[in-house]
């Protein structure tokens, strides 16, 4: 047997040894490798994700911002809160008031159909209309917006998921249909649509005002808070809520008698403009503005254009006499009720013959018109019409007004300027009339008519700009000319047209007009429908108010001015004037009678009428009879009413009148200072309507119900 070497064999043996380990080292290899493999995925995915990070952090981060804010909340537009609109003694006309609305969040409301049908029931609405809403995929629907509280509790029992309420402003108007037309309305969204809602919608409106709504991961629901408030402006008017209602009242009044479709009737200081009163017919509600026709939205006062009739005399005549053509004593031959102009003959209403200047004032003589507006000539007519404000926007901080009808003398026709001097082929709007009136009125200066008296915001008052910024006074007749043209219209009620204006217990002036309209089917001036308008002031001699009343197309004969509206002015101006504490400067006597006068005029306690203005009547002599008390008056007090006459011992004119306007009384007012006596007697029973007679001394005196 061949001998091993033993180096050899322990070499073999060795080798053996590192064969049989060699598979166990490629093992732990390939799992090193997997490692190696797995760490590097990860380094690199956790690169990418760090990077795509720091990416959308640092370069799309507004971006994700914002739609994750789409996704998460909602800023609702809610209606701001208006500011609230007062009249100058700060009674409440408009204000806003919280209501509720209902919206939906369509993917939370389980069964669309039941609830579509449940809610149509509810708010009285077709069920497709609803479930349209509820089916539009929007993240957000309004339901119905400012919901009345019984339909809030309502639709608050159905119990439905995804129907919440959100609070809102509504605008609401106390009064109801008290001066529409100078407040106007808003929209659903609180945005002013006329008067002075509109005119200042920018500063009563607030800024605006949003809601934020969140959502969770889960799409619920719920409010977030508010995202921005702002206040609205407040407007003081120039507007007296008890002299509204008294020319609404009046106003009413008359048409009922009349039949006629539409009416004005307005209430100016005429030393300043302020507006007092502005009263249309047809009258609407602004809270449910939406409901009437447009035509009862006009403001008519503003707006409509009609030709005045022989109120426009008195432009003519206070034209010529500011030019020092004519004075109230001279005479002019009136051709027995014709003159021709331009081959044109005009007739008078009546076969006048000669007329002084005065006489053609108050007895509104068309040809003593047409002579006078002659002699001043077209240019110079024209010039003073424009003065008087006709023709040009007055400025008035109310939103439609028109500018009305002139042209430029130029233009006018041959005998333009003899159917201009009464009042024809010119259009103008109440508040022109009326301002030129107050011109007259107050000396011979033309204000700017306005009715916002102040705005505050909070505790500020605003410095007014625009429309109703605070202007001077333009003079248009020399004073001297205004005196005489408010003695000559003394005499249009003492002895022309205007008898039935006459005021008991105030000194009074103004003038008649009854302007023909134009018949649609012949283009001809119609014989039936006129204008017929009254416009004056009181008292003379210190002017408190002016009034116009112009009512349109009244029915019935006769439906002139005289006979339709100067008894409106009467009735106005002698309630407004006590309101007011203007002091009485007619001395009191019973009334004259007269001719045109019936017992349906009478009032129990009144007035002497004034005698006609003559050298006698001028003497101190002639005064002594009518300084007299007057006799006393038993009124019959209505049997079964149900409304205590307060006592008024002791109060003034202005307190007795808002007293009795509040009770529906109509106060008759005698004398001046404190209430000294009242028939009926205190707390007696007497029905709305009842006349209660107050009379007045320099002293009270208690004369109350016996006790």
């Amino acid at each position: 047997m061949r001998q091993q070497n033993p180096q050899s064999l322990e070499t073999s043996v060795e080798s053996a040894r590192n064969a049989s380990q060699l598979p166990g080292t490629m093992q732990q290899n390939k799992v090193d490798v997997r490692l190696l493999i797995f760490a590097g995925v990860a380094l690199f995915w956790m690169l990418a994700v760090s990077g795509r990070l720091a990416y959308l952090q640092l370069f799309r981060h507004s971006e994700y911002m914002i739609r994750a804010s789409r996704q998460q909340r909602r800023t609702l537009d809610i209606t701001p809160k208006r500011g609230a609109i007062y009249d100058r003694n700060m009674r409440p006309l408009a204000m806003s008031v919280p209501v509720q609305s209902a919206f939906a969040i369509p993917s939370e409301v389980k069964d669309v159909p039941m609830a579509a049908r449940l809610l149509s029931g509810v708010l009285a609405v077709p069920q497709e209309y609803v479930r349209e809403k509820l089916e539009s995929g929007s993240t957000f629907v309004w339901i119905q917006r400012k919901l009345p509280p019984e339909k809030v509790q309502a639709i608050k029992g159905l119990n439905l998921t995804g129907i919440y309420f959100q609070e809102e402003n509504q605008r609401y108007y106390p009064k109801r249909d008290m001066a529409a037309h100078v407040l106007g309305f808003v929209d659903v969204d609180e945005k002013g649509l006329g008067g002075i809602e509109h005119e200042y919608d920018g500063l009563i409106r607030s800024k605006g005002e949003k809601i934020v709504v969140m959502a969770d991961a889960r799409q619920r629901w719920f409010d977030g808070g508010e995202a921005q408030r702002d206040q609205g402006v407040n407007v003081i008017l120039t507007i007296d809520e008890k002299i509204q209602y008294i020319a609404e009242r009046e106003l009413a009044a008359v048409i009922e008698r009349t039949h006629a479709p539409a009416g004005t009737v307005v209430v100016q200081d005429p030393n300043s403009g302020a507006i007092l009163a502005l009263a249309n017919w047809p009258k609407f509600n602004p809270n449910a503005a939406v409901d009437v026709p447009a035509e009862a939205r006009m403001d008519r006062a503003v707006s409509a254009i009609y030709e005045p009739g022989s109120t426009f005399k008195l432009v003519t005549l206070a034209a010529a006499m500011d030019q020092n053509l004519i004075r109230s004593e001279d005479v002019f031959d009136c051709g027995n009720g014709a003159v021709v102009v331009a081959g044109h003959t005009i007739h008078d209403h009546k076969k006048y013959g000669m007329l002084t200047v005065a006489e053609i004032l108050a007895n509104s003589s068309d040809v003593g018109a047409i002579k006078i507006a002659l002699r001043l000539g077209s240019p110079k007519f024209y010039e003073y019409i424009k003065g008087f404000g006709f023709g040009s926007f007055t400025g008035i901080d109310l939103p439609g007004e028109s500018r009305g009808k002139l042209r430029r003398y130029e233009h006018w026709g041959s005998y333009s300027i003899g159917s201009i001097s009464m009042g024809q082929e010119v259009g103008v709007t109440p508040l022109q009339m009326i301002s030129a009136v107050s011109l007259i009125a107050n000396g011979g200066l033309l204000y700017k008519p306005h009715v916002v008296q102040e705005m505050r915001r909070g505790d500020e008052i605003l410095v007014l700009d625009g429309p109703s910024a605070s202007a001077d006074p333009r003079r248009v007749i020399r004073p001297e000319t205004a005196a005489a043209m408010r003695r000559m219209m003394e005499g249009v009620i003492l002895q022309g047209t205007g008898k039935k204006a006459r005021l008991d217990g105030w000194t009074a002036a103004g003038k008649t007009g009854t302007a023909q309209k134009i018949d649609p089917a012949t283009g001809r001036y119609s014989r039936s429908n006129v204008i017929a308008s009254f416009t004056g002031f009181a008292p003379i001699n210190n002017p408190a108010v002016t009034i116009l009343v112009s009512i349109d197309s009244p029915a019935g004969y006769p439906h002139d001015g005289a006979t339709v509206s100067a008894p409106v002015f009467k009735s106005i101006a002698e309630q407004v004037l006590p309101y007011l504490d203007v002091p009485r400067d007619v001395p009191l006597s019973p009334r004259l009678l007269t001719d045109d006068a019936s017992l349906d005029d009478l009032t129990p306690v009144d007035f002497s009428a004034q005698p006609e203005a003559t050298e006698e009547s001028a003497k101190p002599a002639e005064h002594k009879a009518i300084e007299q008390r007057p006799p006393e008056v038993t009124l019959a007090v209505d049997e079964g009413g149900d409304i205590a006459v307060p006592d008024f011992a002791g109060k003034t004119m202005r307190e007795i009148t808002e007293a009795c306007l509040r009770l529906g009384l109509d106060p008759v007012l005698v004398g001046s200072g404190v209430a000294s006596e009242q028939t009926p007697e205190a707390d007696a029973k007497v029905r709305r309507g009842t006349k209660v007679t107050v009379q007045f001394a320099t002293a009270p005196a208690r004369t109350g119900k016996p006790r």
